[in-house]
């Protein structure tokens, strides 16, 4: 310990400031070459990205507290390896030739130019007069970084300069800097100009032309969650996307169709555009907004910023590059990877380097997809929008659609969507309500749905009627054919869709070819197809990809009711073209039922059998076996599914018992709401009920932190008294906070006599219990041995006390021996009675423990006085089993005094205590006096000899 501290005194803040000062450029450098994680250097420049020095200053501080060796020798080692001479740690190397100090380029110089505004090496080469020829050949290279590049012209121009280096070399690089000033200036205003023509022109109705929003006029803040180890934890705002400094540089934002993600891109770069105070863009420099599915066949990123957000600038790609490869402060975000037609090629487009991190390594990166990429960066924080919640609702309907007209017309819209449980789903889509939203406020016949389909094909018919209204000029019953003859537009869809690399943008030449110049001028007056213009080129698309779905799936159902070949799906996923599929199950009654035997035949298929299954409204006996099927294997309720599939979930529940159907298991995964029931179901966090199922024989319970006190699991254990077939209810994962104990006369009688199975599972060290139905105890699962070893209350790890505390009482009540509990910086106080140890740290207390084998308390400084250890020695009394007790760190008084009786208890057990501090002593349990190990002995072995001289 000594050594370590003089080399870290030695190593002091000032030193490592000033080092920091002369070699900011080479920050990254002397990071990897002192071993530092790539995260760590991540995280380090994104929370300092404008200054380098700070970058240097907190690698090496971090470097200095985690290295196993933080001395000058590991930095001279380092040194040696970049090849910078010693003087330069310090820049004083210096020669006089004449009159003058002549300052030679050093190697650390070379590396910092390199490193500052790598990006413009070509115009450090043109200011240090490099022939292009030679700036031609390194730019050549393969698999050169920008630094590489500069640091290449830098050599170049020693190699054929004989005037004063440094100076030459300044005076280049404030050149470079004004040009790149002018560049990036000129950039963002370009930028600018192009998010706020789309950001200020926003359709929420795509057939309502003459009604415009600018985005933050309708913009309406849904729900987002992050992942955590494992498990969805709620953010506060979108902000903290972006905001989030656990994040690495990659974010990959997940969302359904319709959920928001292309509407989030459009609010950062109007935060970005208007400067809006407080958000995380307001200060960045650069802000690169791509929707990836206009990047088909581009290979190269900036080609594409140049293509499609910088067409009418005067502006050169490899400017675009110098720029972004230069510039300390750009965020990229890479808009609908789920719509990029190359998302699974081979091909090495830079899309596909920057999602696996080997390109763009420095930046932060966000990505909005429906599902994970096939190949990504690994450790990418993920984030998933979760839609629309009743608060987002309310505050869209009086933002965007009701304006002035009062708390009346906010009721009659809500009261529309009361009126359709099937919608109160759907609308969680935030694209899907903002349509319900509009049309139920305009019209006052809207009716009632019974699937999804319904609604759609509702929705598109009001496009129609509110199209054809304004067109009464014109020759009405020309135009209306489109309405109920869409097929070359259904089979442009889906041949689309169904491509190994999607389609989702047609030239107009090719739209009018297939549709005819009237059906092309139709639907984009309808609103249904949008024309933009892309680079020098008009593209046509669907105003969202699941207006693409809804016609394909007038497609597929034909082909279903002919001599189809399944082959013709072969790449269109249901995970990618669920609605495709839903939409086609509802379209066509007659063909669904191949298309749902289609889908239980593909791995993980019943998910979507479910969801095309509910989108029939006729009879449901001719599927009576599929549903038989379906509840053969568990069917999962998940927390990462949207409230759509969970409703869908329990409603085939439902079906399955109106028709006798047994079903084998119902896992609740994470999303058991906190109240858990409602009156008399199950409630889910997503606000939805579970009836009973008559039908049902196990629910399993899986979560984490989720707290079931007694009442609760009454109420849970009456839930499973209605399920009239249940024979186990099944409770498992991490920090399940589950009651000691029930009160036996309030578990229901019934559940007694049909001996159901209530098991707590995977609970501290993989133990099970089964509840005792008759007494309310938990007893041990299983006929084997059971143990639980060392277990740790440790002051850092305070949100699992309540849980370990719990689970190593309900071990002790089952007689599980617990080999040992160490309770670490909690200061542990017993109760006057020495009943309980109080862990101040966390306000929760252990209980006696009537199989504890050994209890260790450490708190490191802590005085305790003779009441405090009197306490604690009476409360390893009455743990019965305890055979040491152990102090650590502490200052304890010299001698026990008031606990005769205590001693005498401990005494007969053969009980050893012992306190560590600065060496090992032992409590002498008749005096109360601590001793060495070696007067120990030496009593001990005295003790032994008396009784021995007096039988003599």
């Amino acid at each position: 310990m000594g050594g370590t501290r003089s080399k870290e005194s030695a190593l002091s803040d000032d030193y490592l400031r000033d080092l920091s000062s002369n070699i900011t450029g080479l920050w990254r450098f002397l990071g990897r070459e002192l071993k530092i994680p790539q995260q760590t250097l991540d995280r380090i420049g994104s929370n300092n990205p404008e200054d380098v020095t700070a970058k240097c200053y907190q690698s090496l501080l971090y470097w200095r507290k985690n290295s196993a060796n933080p001395s000058k020798q590991v930095l001279e080692d380092a040194r040696r390896s970049m090849n910078i001479d010693t003087e330069e740690w310090s820049d004083s190397s210096s020669v006089r030739q004449g009159d003058h100090k002549v300052h030679p380029v050093t190697e650390q110089q070379r590396l910092a130019s390199s490193s500052e505004k790598a990006g413009m090496w070509r115009y450090m080469g043109e200011e240090l007069h490099i022939p292009k020829s030679v700036l031609d050949n390194i730019d050549m290279k393969p698999s050169r970084e920008a630094v590489n590049r500069c640091h290449d012209v830098l050599r170049q121009w020693e190699q054929t300069t004989s005037e004063p280096p440094r100076l030459i070399l300044k005076q280049a690089q404030q050149k470079v800097n004004e040009i790149y000033t002018g560049l990036e200036e000129k950039l963002a205003r370009a930028l600018k100009m192009t998010y706020k023509r789309q950001y200020d022109a926003i359709q929420p109705i795509p057939y309502i032309r003459d009604r415009l929003y600018r985005i933050d006029k309708i913009f309406v803040e849904g729900g987002v969650k992050v992942s955590v180890a494992g498990s969805w934890e709620r953010l506060t705002s979108y902000q903290d996307i972006l905001k989030d400094k656990r994040a690495t540089l990659l974010r990959v934002i997940e969302g359904d169709p319709g959920y928001g993600k292309s509407t989030l891109a459009l609010e950062f770069a109007y935060d970005w555009g208007e400067g809006v105070k407080g958000s995380p863009v307001e200060n960045v420099r650069i802000l690169i907004i791509l929707r990836l599915r206009q990047l088909g066949g581009v290979q190269s990123i900036y080609q594409a910023i140049k293509w499609f957000l910088l067409s009418e600038e005067n502006v050169k790609v490899s400017d675009i590059k110098a720029v972004i490869e230069s510039c300390h402060s750009v965020k990229i975000i890479l808009d609908g990877h789920d719509e990029y037609p190359d998302r699974d090629s081979e091909k090495q487009s830079d899309v596909r380097k920057i999602v696996m991190r080997e390109m763009f390594q420095d930046l932060n990166v966000s990505l909005t997809t429906r599902y994970l990429p096939k190949h990504y960066d690994q450790s990418a924080r993920r984030y998933k929008l979760t839609g629309f919640d009743d608060r987002a609702r309310d505050e869209y309907i009086r933002k965007a659609v009701v304006g002035d007209a009062g708390e009346q017309a906010v009721r009659r819209v809500k009261q529309k969507l009361k009126d359709n449980p099937i919608l109160s789903d759907l609308c969680d889509v935030p694209l899907i309500f903002v349509m319900f939203a509009h049309m139920a406020h305009e019209k006052k016949d809207f009716q009632k749905f019974k699937s999804v389909t319904e609604f759609f094909r509702y929705m598109i018919s009001c496009f129609h009627q509110h199209l054809l209204s304004k067109m009464r000029d014109t020759n009405v019953g020309q135009m209306s054919r489109f309405e109920n003859n869409h097929v070359s537009l259904d089979q442009m869809a889906f041949d689309g869709l169904s491509k190994e690399h999607q389609q989702l943008s047609w030239s107009e030449e090719e739209v009018r070819r297939q549709l005819g110049d009237d059906g092309c001028e139709y639907y984009v007056r309808l609103g249904i197809l949008i024309k933009e213009e892309v680079a020098a080129d008009v593209e046509i698309r669907f105003y969202h990809k699941l207006f693409c779905e809804w016609f394909a799936a007038h497609h597929l159902a034909r082909l279903l009711a002919g001599n189809w070949n399944p082959s013709a799906l072969r790449h269109a996923h249901p995970y990618d073209l669920q609605y495709m599929y839903r939409f086609a199950c509802g379209i066509s009654q007659d063909s669904s039922e191949r298309l749902i035997n289609y889908l239980r035949r593909l791995p993980g298929g019943d998910k979507f059998t479910i969801l095309c299954l509910l989108e029939q409204t006729g009879d449901l006996n001719k599927f009576v076996n599929v549903v038989r099927d379906l509840c053969k294997k568990t069917l999962k309720i998940s927390e990462d599914d949207n409230k759509l599939v969970q409703r869908s979930t329990f409603q085939l529940l439902e079906i399955a018992s109106s028709h006798g159907v047994p079903t084998v298991c119902l896992h609740v995964d994470r999303c058991l709401s906190e109240a858990v029931t409602a009156g008399g179901n199950l409630l889910l966090n997503s606000g939805l009920h579970v009836p009973p199922s008559s039908t049902l024989e196990t629910i399993e319970i899986t979560g984490k932190d989720l707290d079931i006190p007694e009442e609760k699991m009454i109420r849970l254990l009456a839930y499973a008294e209605e399920c009239e077939k249940l024979r186990k209810l099944t409770f498992q994962g991490k920090q399940l906070l589950i009651p000691v104990s029930v009160q036996a006369e309030k578990i229901p009688p019934s559940l007694k006599t049909r001996n159901i199975e209530v098991l707590l599972l995977h609970s501290l060290e993989g133990l099970g219990y089964n509840l005792n139905l008759i007494e309310g105890e938990w007893v041990k699962h299983g006929s084997g041995a059971a143990r639980i070893g060392r277990v740790y209350l440790h002051s850092d790890n305070q949100d699992e006390h309540e849980w370990m505390v719990r689970e190593l009482t309900r071990a002790s009540a089952a007689g599980i021996p617990i080999a040992e509990v160490r309770i670490y910086g909690c200061s542990a106080v017993a109760d006057q009675s020495g009943s309980s140890l109080a862990l101040s740290r966390s306000q929760l207390s252990l209980p006696i423990l009537s199989t504890l084998q050994e209890l260790v308390i450490m708190d490191h400084g802590r005085r305790m006085d003779n009441t405090e250890v009197v306490g604690i020695l009476s409360y390893t009394a009455q743990c019965t089993a305890v055979k040491e007790l152990v102090f650590r760190w502490q200052t304890l008084p010299d001698c026990v005094q008031g606990a005769e009786s205590t001693l005498l208890t401990l005494r007969s057990r053969n009980v050893s205590i012992e306190w560590h501090f600065e060496c090992a002593r032992y409590l002498n349990l008749l005096t109360g006096r601590w001793e060495t190990g070696g007067e120990r002995d030496q009593r001990e072995r005295h003790e032994q000899r008396v009784p021995q001289e007096q039988q003599q």
